[in-house]
């Protein structure tokens, strides 16, 4: 059975793989799951646009990546993030994850980047400014300051 990956399986592949598995694995796992979808002509279209904008957004070499880093240090000054907080002010409702300091580096002006290249240390739970790193690269990792604040 030839099908089209929507999520990373392990073993298996990333997403937009076309694979080719045994029907019943397909039939009993994959497809019900939401972890593929059937390969047809249109779907595989669709895949290709997919992953020519996604090249299109990777970070292509060592230079590449060094602008995107010098960009990506000016605006470390200005990266905030605003969050409800508790009645007293030190504790946050929920946590700042790497999806809300990629959002905050796209509010700021920066580059999108995708969440998995960014490295919070964990959640973040309290009000301050915190150390977060970005790796672009192999080799090109850039150390970011994130001030969360109460809202």
């Amino acid at each position: 059975m030839k099908l089209i990956l929507t999520t990373d399986v392990p073993g298996l592949g990333a997403p937009g793989d076309v694979v080719e598995v045994r029907d019943g694995y397909g039939r009993n796992f994959l497809l019900p799951q939401g972890k593929a979808i059937a390969a047809t002509k249109g779907a595989e279209k669709q895949v290709a646009t997919i992953k020519r904008a996604q090249v299109a957004r990777e970070i292509r070499g060592t230079e590449h990546a060094n602008e995107v880093k010098q960009a990506l240090e000016k605006l470390s000054a200005r990266l905030s993030i605003t969050a409800r907080t508790t009645a007293d002010g030190a504790k946050l409702f929920g946590s700042i994850t790497a999806i809300d300091v990629a959002a905050a580096i796209k509010a700021a002006g920066g580059p999108v980047l995708d969440r998995r290249t960014i490295e919070t240390g964990g959640h973040i739970k309290t009000v301050g400014s915190h150390p977060v790193s970005v790796k672009l690269h192999p080799g090109v990792t850039v150390q970011l300051t994130v001030q969360v604040v109460g809202g």
